[in-house]
Formats: structure tokens, sequence, C-alpha cells
């Protein structure tokens, strides 16, 4: 049974998770209905609620757009410099009795405009119709045929002096250079032309019809075709954005209270029916923290704006839970984590199914590459993944929206999780939890704690170090984390330093000129208190160091609840009473993960196996088989998590270690001493 300490520890998070989820939940109304276009309505008919507008969809601005871009309006200035200047000189011209026709014709030809033959081409593809014409700051629309190209001025010109006279008029024109001073003063004005296009373009109507209250909008088992989908997506755009929750406020917040308390209690369950020792240290609440920064940005972008949402690293999350937890707890939180994207999200299922294959396909690669530069190669297979997933969505049309834009979004997000990853070393110190990095620290043997365990207690260091490589090889043999169990076989007899001649691995600290041993002369009671106290020593000291939880369950644990055989049975032979088996046992914890258990059988060999007299495979096989058993009959592994194949190959493992450690070694004669 839990106690009231253990359960406040669970209560107090789950609490608060439970008050951000009610506070942050929305508070207008969803749209009821899912529907997809191709497919029949399979509600009850549906007649509007109310008045609203038909929008556009992306595909229609983008092609109306698509289409002002080719109709934009050139915006010409009209220079009254150029035609003055040019007037001016034509009037100095030796034109004899024609000089007056020919400035007054030019006069008329600049005062209607005259632009550039290519003028009217220089912004669209085809010839406008209108152009806008800026005279004194004032700019007017006029019909393109109502001005002069150059080249057509220039005949006009022409025509209207011939007509006058019946001389070779063009030749008189070159020769005096006539048409050099007819020049266009039409000037295209390409910045003001694109920005009174822009100016248009914005200007586009967002909508394209209008539905009226009580006006029927789909029947029921109606193909939901184009023009119906496009009608339902507008209603439920104007249902949530504008109607308010129709019930009373105490049914909002009944319905509220429930959602919130269902996530809540998936959460409690995932972890409970995974691996309820979550709930008694740190993990639990970095758990939950974890979850909250999911679902908190969740409800908040949803509120906000729900393209955001696509920014969001989500796989990051299932990437912090991973490196402190197994993936038999990080899938079920994961999953519990992204059920406010589900349940309030307009595209909840296509989000969640995105974001939980793209986690779950991250702690994969993660595995492989998770260091330093190579993090950016897991983000980019995590982009591949959402990318694949999205686009298989929009070919579905279960999704909308421009392709580019949201694979941009879901790019930078998927980069987001590398920026942000950073923060699990602030969540470990914060939380004091064991990544991948800080076990590689602890397992350096430079290490201020390790060098003082090495000085005050070198037999004890030297144990550790070889039960270290011995519980590696069997680490790595069954699966479990060799990183983790490798650091807690470096700490387990820390202990010892506080007393290190009581154990026999120190006692070559004792002087050889017959001084007594520790133990002489105590009785086994006296002697099994010191024993076992190194123990509550070896917790007192990781605890001073501030060493992980996970850590110090391996001191707790890796003598589990056995007894001290040695002076117990020294007890039992001298007439001691079998009920007092208690001085004699380790008030520690029995080991409940296959890490505690190959270290609690590893430092049994390792310590045992410098009894053994016969080195052959034979006496391995029973040795090892012994220790196990015993373990076994004491009820050491009643609350491992640990099959009986992987405990065969544990056992198979220590065999062949044991082997290979005390292999027989070729006797070199003595060399014969040449007689001088």
């Amino acid at each position: 049974m839990p106690t009231n300490k253990n359960l406040i520890r669970i209560i107090v998070p789950l609490g608060l998770a439970f008050l951000l989820l009610v506070l942050l939940m929305p508070r207008n109304a969803k749209f009821a209905y899912d529907y997809r276009k191709g497919r029949p309505w399979k509600y009850e008919t549906l007649y509007a609620q109310f008045d609203f507008p038909i929008y556009k969809t992306d595909e229609q601005i983008r092609e109306e757009r698509g289409r002002m871009s080719t109709d934009a309006i050139p915006y010409y200035k009209f220079s009254e410099e150029i035609a003055s200047r040019n007037l001016r000189s034509a009037e100095r011209l030796e034109l004899g009795n024609l000089r007056s026709a020919v400035v007054s014709s030019m006069r008329a030809i600049y005062q209607k405009g005259v632009m550039a033959d290519e003028g009217s081409r220089r912004h669209a593809d085809e010839e406008p119709e209108v152009i806008y014409i800026q005279r004194d700051k004032r700019a007017v629309k006029y019909p393109i045929s109502e001005v002069y190209r150059l080249t057509e001025a220039r005949a006009r010109l022409l025509s209207d002096i011939s007509d006058v006279s019946g001389a070779n008029v063009d030749s008189l024109f070159r020769a005096a250079g006539v048409y050099d001073l007819l020049v266009p003063n039409l000037l295209f004005d390409e910045q003001t032309t694109e920005l009174v296009h822009a100016e248009s373009a914005t200007s586009i109507s967002p909508t394209s019809g209008y539905v009226s209250s009580g006006q029927l909008i789909v029947q029921e088992g109606e193909l939901v075709t184009a023009e119906v989908a496009q009608m339902l997506d507008s209603y439920k755009r104007e249902f949530e954005a504008n109607m308010g929750y129709a019930g009373t406020p105490a049914m909002m917040v009944v319905g509220n209270v429930l959602i919130a308390l269902a996530i809540v209690v998936l959460l409690y369950l995932s972890i409970y029916f995974n691996n309820p020792r979550i709930f008694l240290d740190a993990r639990f609440p970095y758990l939950v923290v974890v979850f909250l920064l999911i679902a908190v940005a969740t409800l908040i972008l949803v509120r906000v704006n729900e393209r955001l949402l696509l920014f969001v690293p989500f796989t990051l999350s299932a990437l912090l839970l991973q490196a402190f937890m197994r993936n038999r707890v990080v899938v079920p939180v994961y999953v519990v984590s992204l059920l406010p994207l589900l349940i309030f999200s307009h595209d909840g299922v296509v989000l969640f199914v995105m974001f939980f294959v793209a986690g779950m396909v991250a702690v994969l690669a993660f595995r492989y590459f998770n260091r330093g530069w190579q993090q950016f190669i897991t983000a980019l297979i995590t982009f591949a993944v959402l990318a694949l997933m999205y686009l298989g969505f929009r070919a579905a049309e279960m999704v909308a929206g421009n392709v580019w834009r949201v694979l941009l979004d879901l790019f930078v997000g998927s980069l987001l999780t590398v920026a942000f990853y950073p923060v699990i070393y602030l969540f470990e110190r914060m939380f004091n939890l064991v990544s991948n990095s800080r076990l590689i620290e602890l397992c350096d043997v430079s290490n201020p704690l390790i060098r003082e365990l090495e000085q005050k207690a070198p037999g004890t260091f030297q144990h550790s170090l070889q039960v270290m490589n011995m519980v590696d090889a069997v680490a790595r043999a069954i699966g479990a984390n060799a990183d983790l169990v490798r650091a807690g076989a470096l700490y387990h007899d820390i202990g010892k330093m506080n007393n290190p001649l009581c154990f026999i691995e120190n006692e070559s600290l004792v002087s050889s000129d017959g001084a007594p041993r520790y133990h002489a002369g105590m009785s086994p009671e006296q002697s099994a208190r010191d024993i076992i106290r190194h123990m509550s020593d070896g917790v007192e000291i990781a605890q001073k160091h501030r060493l992980p939880d996970m850590i110090i369950d391996f001191i707790r644990s890796h003598h589990g609840t056995t007894t001290t055989g040695y002076f117990y049975n020294q007890f039992l032979r001298n007439g001691g009473d079998p009920a007092l088996v208690g001085e004699f046992r380790y008030p520690g914890m029995k080991p409940v993960s296959k890490e505690q258990i190959a270290l609690m059988l590893c430092d049994s060999v390792e310590a045992a196996s410098r009894t053994l007299t016969e080195y052959t495979p034979e006496s391995f096989s029973a040795f090892v088989e012994g220790i196990v058993t015993g373990k076994m009959d004491e009820g050491q592994f009643d609350n491992a998590d640990i099959s009986i194949s992987e405990l065969g190959i544990i056992k198979e493992t220590l065999k062949q270690y044991l082997a290979q450690i005390h292999h027989e070694r070729i006797v070199y004669p003595q060399k014969d001493q040449k007689k001088s």
C-alpha cells in the first residue's frame, strides 16, 4: 500500500496538470460534424442557423490573384517638360512656311500623349486596354487607343504636314531632325504600377456568395461535392468564430472538467500499467512537466492561431521522455500528451497521426544520431516523415492549405527539435535525473568521489571495477542499459569507505606484523551490523554528493533483503536463535529492474569467485547456478522485471566470463643458468 507521502507525490502533480487543462481549454463551440468531400453526408439534413458568407478556397483566391497579375494596369506620368522643351526646339527649326504647321501638329500630338512603342507591353504579356496617366498630380484612367505610340505619333505628324504640302515631307523631316523632337512624353512608372497592383490584389473579396438563415446546406445522404464542401467549410468557420457555447456556463465547466479528468486519468494509467515505480522517484514530476509543456502549448495555440501548431516540436517531448524512461512508458505517455491536439484542433486527427508517427521515428533515429551535428540528421528524418504524412493526407484531400507553406512550417518545427533539445540538461539538474551523457560522466573513475573511494578503500575500488566490467557484459547480453548498470556498479559499495577495514577486500591495509583483523573478538551480531551499515552509509554519501536516485537505488538493492551469510551461519553454530535472523538481514529493497538484478548477481559472483579452487567449465556452471538459485530461494527476484529466458542468458554470460578470466596459462620453463 502506498504511504501518505507517496500519495501526495502522485496527487499534487496530477492535480496541477488537471487544473491547468481545465483553465486553458477552449471556451468557444466546436463544429460537431465530420465530413469529407466525395463522401455522403451521414447526419440529418442541415439548415443554416444564421446568415453567413461563402468563403473562397485558397485555390480560388490564388487563381484570382494570378489573373490580376496578368491584368495589371500600367501607370504613366505625363511629362510637360519634354513636350515644352521639344516644342521650343521645333520653333527654331528652318522649315520655312511649314514650321508653324509642324509645331501645331506636334502640340496636338503631345497633348494627347506619346508612349514608347514597347511601353504598353512592359507589364503584361498582352497589351492592356486601359492605362493610368498622371497629370497635374491626378491619375486618370484612359483607353490606350486615345494615346499615341511613338511610331503612330510620327506617322500622324507626317500625315498632317503632307496634307498641306506637296513636297517630300519625310525627307525634309529627317534632314531637319523633326522626328528627333517627337519623343515619348508618357513615362512608364514601374514602381507605382506594382504598388497599385498590389493594393488591388489585396482588395480581392474573400467571399463568393451568401447563405441566408434557414437555407438548406446539405441533405441527409447527399454526396458532399466541392460546392457543398465549400459551403460547409464556410459554415464551420463562422460557427466556431461567432457562435458562443449554446448550453449553460455550468454545463461548459462540467464538460471541460470531465475531458481534463479523462486525460489526467489516462496519464496516470499509462504509467501505472507500465512502470508504477516512476511514481516514487523524480521521473514522475519530470514526466508531468513534459506532458504539460506540450498540452499547454497546444491549448494556447488553438486559441491564438492553429497554423502555429505546425511549428511546435511535438517530437521533442518523445525524445525528452526517451532520455530517462523505457519505450514502454514513452509511447503511451506521448500519446496522452497529443490528446489535446487530437481533441481541440480542427485538423486534430491528421496532426495527431502525423506527429505520433514522426515522434516514434524520431525516438528510433535518435538512438543512432544523437551526438553533436548528428542530431540534425534526426531532425531531417523527422521532417521527411512529417512531409510524407502530410502529402499523403493532402492527396486524400483530408487537409487543405498552401503545400509549400505547410512544408516550410514543418521543416522549421523539426529544426526546433534540435534547438530545444539542450533543455534536457536543465531538466536533468532540476529533477536530479540521469541522461546518457551524465551516466558517462558518472562512470569516469577520475571524479573526486571515486578517487576518494580508491584512496580509502582500494580493495573495494578494485572490486567495483571488476563488477563494472562483468555487469557490462551481462547488460549487453540481455539488452539492458549498459551505461546505467556500469554507473551503478561503480558506486554500489561507496559506503565501505567509511569503514574500509571491516571488509575483507581491504585487509591488505592491515599491517602484516600480527595485528588483529577487524572482526577478531567481535560477536557475529556486531560484525553483521558493521557489515550491513555500508548500505546506509552508501545512501548517505550518495545523497550528500547529489547522486541521482537511479544510482542510489543500486546501493539499496545490490544486497536486496539477503542476510550476511557468513556471520549468520556463525551465529547459528554458536547456538543462536534462528528467529533473530532480522539482525543479520540487509534492510534494503529487492531489485525491480533487470539492471538491478544483473548488478546483484555480478556483485555476488565476483566476490565469491575468489574462493574457487577449481577452474573448469563444470565448476563455473555449478558455482553460478548455486548463486542464482540461492537468490531466487530467498525471494530476491519476486518484484523484478525480468524473464526466465533473460535469467538464463545472465547465467550463461557469467559462466563464460569466469572461464575467460580464469583460463589456463602455459607454464614457462625456467632458463638454465650456465656455470661460470
